[in-house]
């Protein structure tokens, strides 16, 4: 339940960061967070103000063309190519050293190359 309302949470702003989305249609999940944010000026009651949000950013993305949609999905869902590697467990170490810079001695000290 909580990575699904993470996904649509990460899905709704990549769209509403997306240009080829109407600009009116991103006031939807933007009047559902006011709401969420500010709930007194409305004169009707809704039961729960989380609701809102997710009905928000479902009807949002219900309404966004599907191709887009699509695209953004599957830029999500894509993993990052590669392993995972522990810290802990690598027996590679990089030894390196540095030279301290004290300008009130040498003014003109400049740090070595490649640095």
């Amino acid at each position: 339940m909580i990575e699904k309302f993470v996904l649509q949470l990460k899905l709704t702003v990549r769209l509403l960061r997306d240009s080829r989305i109407n600009i009116l249609l991103k006031l939807i999940p933007l009047f559902a967070v006011l709401y969420f944010i500010f709930p007194d000026p409305f004169p009707f009651p809704i039961p729960d103000d989380l609701g809102v949000i997710i009905i928000g950013f479902y009807l949002f993305i219900q309404l966004c063309p599907p191709e887009i949609v699509a695209e953004h999905m599957a830029a999500l869902q894509q993993g990052i190519p590669g392993t995972w590697k522990d810290p802990k467990e690598s027996s590679e170490v990089i030894d390196v050293g540095f030279n301290e810079l004290d300008p009130k001695k040498d003014p003109d000290q400049k740090p070595p190359k490649g640095q």
